[in-house]
């Protein structure tokens, strides 16, 4: 059996599933888009330049969450899936989940993303294991606007896939061979050490990686801005 390790923004989905989330807000007047867009596009940049403060880009986020009860974030975000997310999943990424399905591979979904939002993706895809950054809650299930656990970022998606292994009673070697189709160049240090890595509609920097190094680059039919 391989492990398969699935990126989701710009990989699965022709999109970002933050920024959907946010323009998602502003038509139910729960935030002001023009501000969410500015301070979106710093994070896009720091991002694309390979050094993103990945705790300043989570505390922007689980703020948001923190704003509003559980129970109404839960309403929003099911509904935010339904009508913003399954359009953007692309066919070729259906494609490569059946694949790897009818091998019966084990399939995980593993994204710098928060885990509220990414959940019911990960179940619209019938993917059953989700790696994702999460969000501290108090007591009560209210989210606090912190951080809980290492977020699935860069070297962190290393971190927290030897941590799914140890949890599961795996270990790297328990697999045949590993996969792991992603975008971008801050994946390298996963990509780097998997057996198969798969490398779909690239960033320039990690396109340019990929062909020195020979990988297998894909097209799921996503468009990058």
């Amino acid at each position: 059996m391989d492990l398969v390790l699935f990126d989701l923004d710009h990989t699965l989905l022709n999109g970002d599933t933050q920024m959907e989330w946010g323009c998602y807000l502003a038509d139910h007047d729960l935030l002001d888009l023009q501000v969410y867009k500015a301070k979106m596009a710093y994070f896009d940049e720091k991002y694309d330049q390979g050094n993103l403060d990945i705790a300043e880009l989570l505390e922007f986020q689980f703020k948001i969450l923190a704003s509003y009860s559980f129970e109404k974030l839960d309403a929003l975000r099911h509904d935010f899936v339904k009508k913003r997310i399954r359009p953007l999943i692309t066919e070729a990424g259906w494609k490569a989940l059946h694949k790897h399905r009818e091998k019966g591979d084990e399939i995980i979904l593993i994204t710098a993303t928060n885990e509220f939002l990414t959940k019911p993706i990960a179940e619209l895809l019938a993917i059953k294991h989700l790696i994702a950054s999460q969000e501290e809650r108090d007591a009560h299930g209210r989210y606090t606007g912190g951080t809980t656990g290492t977020p699935s970022y860069r070297e962190g998606k290393i971190t927290r896939l030897r941590e799914w292994l140890a949890k599961q009673g795996h270990c790297w070697e328990d697999f045949q061979s590993i996969w792991f189709y992603s975008d971008s160049h801050n994946d390298l240090p996963l990509l780097s050490l998997v057996d198969h890595p798969m490398i779909v509609n690239p960033d320039k920097k990690l396109l340019l990686h990929a062909q020195e190094q020979g990988w297998q680059i894909v097209d799921f039919g996503v468009k990058r801005i």
